[in-house]
């Protein structure tokens, strides 16, 4: 029984730390969309694309950091860097158009982005807490296994000899 409690606090804190660096990211990007949108009035078409991109761009850099190196700080990721990495940039850049299409659908209807990034941000707080326990920084992560394709083969120069061998008949 101690084992489990233990194991649901950590879960809790993790949670907690995982809402507080949200918080940094939704923050930081809410105020640069806002400058943008309102302050440099980057309102309409490819403008509004842009400021959504910068506010979000900006609000990822910081929520890798801390995502990575604070809430799921899991040594044996070290390891795996680049594959976390790339995953983080894959589920972002989902979340990138995702959020672009509420926002875009919200302010079709007369909701403002300043509203409307409250909304979306609920829907991304369930949303991400999933994609990012379970697969951006997991627990436990398999090693890959180097699969041989022939640009492998041909890339592979073990010893500086050719990777190719001739057989002998």
């Amino acid at each position: 029984m101690p084992q489990k409690n233990k194991s649901k606090r950590k879960l809790v804190i993790q949670f907690v730390e995982y809402m507080i660096s949200g918080g940094a990211y939704f923050w930081v990007g809410y105020a640069i969309l806002n400058y943008l949108y309102y302050g440099l009035g980057w309102k309409t078409g490819a403008l509004f694309w842009w400021a959504t991109i910068i506010s979000n761009v900006i609000g990822w850099a910081i929520n890798f950091v801390l995502q990575r190196f604070w809430v799921f700080n899991n040594k044996a990721l070290k390891d795996h860097q680049t594959q976390v990495t790339s995953r983080y940039i894959i589920i972002t850049l989902v979340d990138f158009v995702l959020n672009y299409f509420i926002l875009y659908g919200l302010k079709s209807i007369g909701i403002t982005p300043a509203i409307g990034q409250f909304i979306s941000s609920a829907f991304f707080t369930v949303w991400n807490w999933f994609w990012y326990k379970l697969w951006v920084f997991p627990e436990h992560m398999a090693k890959h296994k180097t699969i041989v394709t022939p640009a492998r083969l041909v890339a592979h120069r073990a010893h500086g000899h050719s990777a190719y061998h001739r057989i002998k008949r």
